[in-house]
């Protein structure tokens, strides 16, 4: 069975852009999966954390993929793109985040869908409510208006 997943991406160190790209072209290698959309390109402060800025995106997959399954898939493409943990909310060279999972609800110690903190970043929301408003409530855009976000471009994954 199908169903369609939303991806967070995010990174703040190195080539960030790049990383985003190879991850996505990864996701979509991936046994059973494609990409369906991906939003525009954004920057953004970091949230509650120090650092540069990320580059962050949204990214809809339809996929075969089982949650945890995609899960492990994620975390090895962050992994080969270098994603260290040393401590939370580090700097990282990729983040990759399940935020939505079909109409799925899922709370395990390993997963948790809809993701726990989807409504309270503008990174996030912006980039689902261009590819999904369906799942972005108004409330929620107003409660995070003030979070440093900037659009960048719609071009970084062309081609999908």
């Amino acid at each position: 069975m199908e169903n369609t997943a939303y991806i967070g991406l995010g990174a703040n160190l190195g080539d960030a852009a790049a990383a985003l790209r190879a991850a996505t072209d990864a996701m979509g290698a991936l046994q059973g999966t494609r990409v369906l959309q991906c939003s525009s390109l954004y920057r953004s402060a970091p949230v509650d954390a120090t650092g540069p800025d990320y580059f962050n995106a949204v990214v809809a997959l339809r996929t075969t993929l089982q949650p945890l399954a995609l899960l492990a898939a994620l975390q090895t493409i962050e992994a080969g793109a270098g994603r260290e943990r040393p401590y939370r909310n580090a700097p990282r060279t990729l983040d990759l985040d399940i935020l939505l999972f079909g109409d799925l609800t899922l709370d395990t110690p390993t997963l948790v869908v809809p993701h726990p903190r989807l409504h309270e970043r503008a990174f996030v929301l912006l980039p689902l409510a261009e590819i999904a408003p369906e799942h972005v409530q108004p409330a929620w855009l107003a409660a995070v208006r003030d979070q440093r976000v900037e659009r960048l471009t719609s071009a970084w994954c062309e081609g999908r």
